[in-house]
């Protein structure tokens, strides 16, 4: 009897051996991984429109996904992205979605590390690696559809708030085409606005005190709308817009209505569009045709730059939908151009760095010297 009972009890627990590796051996994976720029991922900015591109993917085409945030919030280092990236991969991404140029420390050292995982840079650039490859924006084009908007709309006394100190490339290019809209729809209206520009506050893209007191001053001013231009900057904005009596805003990269009744619009990226075009592409085998070390750069031909144009996003009466669609059209067919070229804001003659004062007043001010904009630089 002894010998039949620890016979059944070596099948049982033969039985519960074999199930434990199973279960061990079926742990979840996600091979889309999303790691987020600094801020929350809801931010209802970058992080989000990203993401929420990712997600379509996957949920789309029966694809596991996951995002993951870096330590230390705004404060993140690349040692906090590397760590994040290097999770996703413990985890079985096969392509990792990593938005905003703070991540190409952590992207290069986590990619020459794990070469048979794709990456993809948004707002970044190629860098060199068969691995990697980058997504670009012609965020002028949403600037400047913003700008002539609101002087479309009857505004005179335009702002604008910049991330990245100024040594953003896609702030830089959002700034520009804003003013450029703003000329050209002032010069058909045979009037002249003013531009007040800062890139003082916001470098790492966050809201602040000091912001919200500059943008407050500024609204008191009488700044009748401003550019929330980078992250939760846009915060910080709103707080400002609040406290005046008919403080408005212009916000960024997604439709951002929905975070305060003072957004009149959004200059917009196809963030979630642009994602979902590339992550098509890596799953149809394309990879390396069209996508290794190589960036796409995507703009109103692409759909991919624009303003919002849902009911409850067009907070404008003047300047209509009908109005805004043909501008875009000629944008898309590239019959009314918007210029890019940023690469010298901000730089002295010898091309090196400089702090964000003369040297930048002087740009805009050349730049617009025989235009229907008043430069004012903060």
């Amino acid at each position: 009897m002894k010998k039949v009972l620890i016979a059944l009890l070596c099948v049982v627990f033969a039985i519960a051996c074999v199930a434990c590796l199973t279960a061990c051996g079926n742990k979840e994976t996600y091979e889309i991984a999303v790691v987020t720029d600094v801020g929350q991922l809801m931010d209802g900015g970058f992080n989000q429109g990203t993401y929420e591109g990712a997600k379509a993917y996957a949920e789309a085409n029966g694809k596991t996904y996951k995002y993951y945030q870096p330590a230390n919030g705004s404060d993140a280092t690349d040692n906090d992205r590397v760590a994040a990236m290097r999770q996703a991969v413990k985890n079985g991404a096969k392509i990792i979605v990593a938005p905003g140029l703070l991540q190409a420390g952590a992207m290069e050292t986590v990619a020459k590390e794990s070469p048979e995982v794709k990456f993809i840079f948004v707002d970044g650039w190629a860098m060199g690696l068969k691995n990697v490859t980058a997504v670009v924006y012609k965020e002028e084009e949403s600037g400047y559809m913003a700008g002539y908007a609101a002087v479309k709309e009857g505004y005179t006394k335009l702002g604008g708030t910049f991330g990245g100190g100024g040594s953003n490339p896609a702030c830089n290019r959002f700034a520009y085409g804003y003013a450029q809209g703003a000329s050209d729809a002032a010069k058909e209206l045979n009037k002249t606005v003013e531009v007040k520009l800062s890139f003082q506050y916001g470098s790492g893209f966050s809201a602040s005190p000091e912001l919200q007191t500059q943008m407050t001053k500024w609204y008191d001013a009488g700044t009748q709308v401003i550019f929330a231009c980078g992250g939760s900057m846009l915060q910080s904005v709103k707080a400002a817009a609040e406290l005046s009596k008919n403080g408005k805003i212009i916000g960024v990269d997604v439709d951002q209505a929905k975070e305060s009744e003072r957004v009149i619009t959004s200059a917009v990226k196809g963030l979630a569009v642009s994602v979902q075009k590339i992550l098509g592409e890596y799953y149809a085998g394309e990879w390396d045709a069209k996508l290794a070390d190589k960036a796409s750069n995507l703009g109103a031909a692409d759909n991919a730059t624009g303003l919002p144009t849902a009911k409850e996003s067009w907070r404008m009466t003047n300047f209509t939908v009908e109005a805004y669609t043909a501008l875009f059209n000629e944008i898309k067919a590239g019959t009314r151009i918007v210029k890019s070229d940023v690469s010298n804001m901000g730089k002295a003659e010898d091309g090196s760095d400089v702090d964000k004062g003369v040297n930048f007043a002087d740009w805009w001010t050349a730049k617009f010297a025989d235009s229907n904009v008043t430069i004012i630089f903060e």
